[in-house]
């Protein structure tokens, strides 16, 4: 057969190939179209870069380093890479295979098998080029191929959601912060007014003026809000502690109450659509990547099942003498064509096939989970950002009773009126109240932030942001 005829035999049956894997057809959302209660009356929020959404420059500078240094960020960056070598690598199955070699020979045929009746010695040197190529004519390749592509698409879409997590984690930590230093700072005011009262309650105890059980009760107060204080500060050191972790690196060590930055944390987010926010979440893209992939799965054992057809050709030059192996009339080709079909597999190709489909179902459960459990995430976000926000005013109402409560007892008891137990329950009660205000007051714009996370964040600063 001449070359060109073979070369457009070969033409013919690579225009024939065709794929088995299916379309993917991605599930409908198994979520509601509306979220249950939306905030504000908005009808959702659209997720924005972070650095427009987190506004406080000593947040923004720490989110900034966090995704340079933090070692698990730098672990899912690496996964990526192992993956996408891993793409690579199968991507090259397409594409023939071209391998060069040189190799000489020298061998001795004895007389009796030597045409000529005497023994031989003959030399052989060698220089060619092979090259190899599977018809991937019902898209086996191809599918395995897709696969290896999704499946390093959704290993992205894992690091993106590790970064964003990172983000998140850092802003609240950073909040917890604040707080605790709001909160210290009013324990350590406490604590001098405690002081205080202990100082006159024993004054008045040594004058004859109050019996000792106030002195007691002044003193049992104080040394509440001494303990309270170390508590405090234990909890302010681990989350320092916690936030170096996080960021990869020291962090300073400045007291900022939460009051001074409160109203400079985070922006509002504009509205959008749920199945659009849902989609811009990276475990979600995630999840549909795998689905992907399992369907590529399945067009590669469904193409098992049919012939698989290599071509190999070698192209050289050979002589008898080292001078003589780029000489006129030493050159060497050769063409070869291999066919091979599975006849029987004893059930290996039908099990492969289930096992795809079976992988296939599982991806689509998973998928659904996943949207159910980012539509939860964005309801509970919502909930709380409504809730805590009146809890809050609640709150603040809460503590502006408990001061007047606490001065008139105060006043009460100085004038006789009371005894010093009244000014002891108004005390306590105005110090937890204190405390769980300003509490209140970090969840609701940690509130913020987990919606923000809820939405799957912005795109650019986790896609091109990398270690």
């Amino acid at each position: 057969m001449k070359l060109p005829r073979l070369g457009s035999l070969f033409a013919v049956l690579l225009l024939a190939g065709c794929s088995l894997a299916s379309e993917p057809v991605r599930p409908a959302l198994p979520v509601s179209a509306t979220w249950p209660m939306p905030d504000r009356g908005d009808p959702l929020a659209r997720p924005i870069r972070w650095q427009s959404f987190f506004v406080a420059p000593a947040l923004a500078d720490l989110i900034a380093q966090a995704l340079e240094n933090n070692r698990d960020l730098r672990i899912a960056v690496q996964r990526v890479e192992v993956v996408r070598n891993q793409y690579r690598i199968q991507r090259a199955e397409l594409f023939p295979h071209l391998d060069g070699g040189v190799d000489s020979s020298r061998a001795k045929t004895p007389a009796d098998l030597s045409y000529t009746g005497k023994s031989v010695v003959a030399n052989t040197f060698r220089a060619s080029v092979s090259v190899g190529w599977e018809l991937d004519l019902w898209g086996r390749i191809r599918s395995q191929d897709t696969a290896a592509l999704e499946r390093w698409l959704a290993t992205d879409e894992a690091r993106r959601a590790v970064a964003l997590n990172l983000i998140a984690e850092i802003a609240n930590t950073w909040l917890v912060g604040r707080e605790l230093d709001e909160r210290i700072v009013l324990a350590m005011q406490t604590i001098d007014s405690r002081r205080d009262s202990a100082r006159i309650a024993r004054r008045r105890y040594e004058v004859g003026a109050s019996p000792r059980i106030d002195l007691t009760q002044a003193e049992t107060l104080l040394g509440q809000a001494d303990s309270a204080l170390i508590t405090l500060e234990q909890q302010r050191e681990k989350t320092r502690n916690a936030l170096t972790v996080l960021v990869g690196g020291p962090v300073g060590a400045e007291i900022v109450a939460l009051s001074s930055v409160e109203d400079a944390v985070v922006r509002d987010l504009p509205p959008g659509l749920p199945s659009i926010l849902l989609e811009d979440r990276p475990d979600i893209r995630g999840a549909e990547n795998r689905l992907r992939a399992a369907e590529a799965d399945i067009g590669a054992a469904r193409a098992a099942f049919f012939p698989r057809i290599a071509l190999t050709g070698d192209y050289g030059t050979a002589s008898a003498a080292l001078d003589g192996l780029f000489m006129g009339g030493s050159r060497i080709w050769t063409l070869a064509a291999n066919l091979s079909m599975p006849l029987f597999e004893g059930g290996r190709l039908l099990g492969a096939l289930g096992e795809a489909k079976a992988q296939r179902d599982s991806a689509v459960a998973e998928y659904e989970r996943t949207v159910q459990t980012a539509f939860r995430d964005v309801a509970d976000a919502l909930a709380a950002r409504r809730w805590l926000g009146q809890q809050v005013a609640a709150q603040q109402r809460t503590l502006n009773a408990l001061i007047e409560r606490a001065r008139l007892s105060r006043l009460r008891y100085l004038h006789g009126a009371s005894t010093y137990l009244d000014v002891l329950d108004a005390e306590r009660d105005l110090f937890a109240t204190e405390q769980a205000l300003v509490e209140t007051r970090r969840a609701r714009l940690s509130s913020e932030v987990n919606l923000y996370a809820a939405l799957g964040g912005g795109d650019d600063e986790i896609d091109r942001r990398s270690p």
